[in-house]
């Protein structure tokens, strides 16, 4: 993976065209980029990241941003009830209960 301004972009080699292609993955928007080497895939990157933001400069749109840190969450009636519960017993919001669960199971998943 690589960042660049905040943007991650995911990189693949495809074998019989002999050439790199990436995607911006924390934005909506599609954001793509192509090379031949690993000095073209990260400056093709880096450009397109600025040529999206000049895009959206010019149209006046605001650029997508990478993750505002909220997203909805579905869960069941009981579930969320189980959770409203638990946090407040640790004297927790649920916001704060949940944020505590991720970071957890993160903790576990990339170690």
């Amino acid at each position: 993976m690589m960042e660049y301004k905040g943007y991650v972009g995911v990189v693949q080699f495809d074998a019989d065209a002999h050439l790199f292609h990436g995607d911006v993955i924390n934005t909506r928007d599609v954001i793509t980029f192509q090379g031949k080497s690993v000095t073209e895939i990260e400056r093709a990157f880096r450009e397109s990241i600025d040529e999206y933001l000049a895009w959206c400069e010019e149209e006046k749109v605001s650029p997508e941003k990478p993750y505002s840190g909220k997203f909805n969450l579905r869960l069941s009636p009981e579930l969320h009830k189980e959770i409203a519960v638990a946090a407040k017993k640790l004297n927790l919001s649920i916001n704060s209960f949940v944020e505590k669960a991720v970071v957890d199971e993160l903790s576990v998943v990339n170690h």
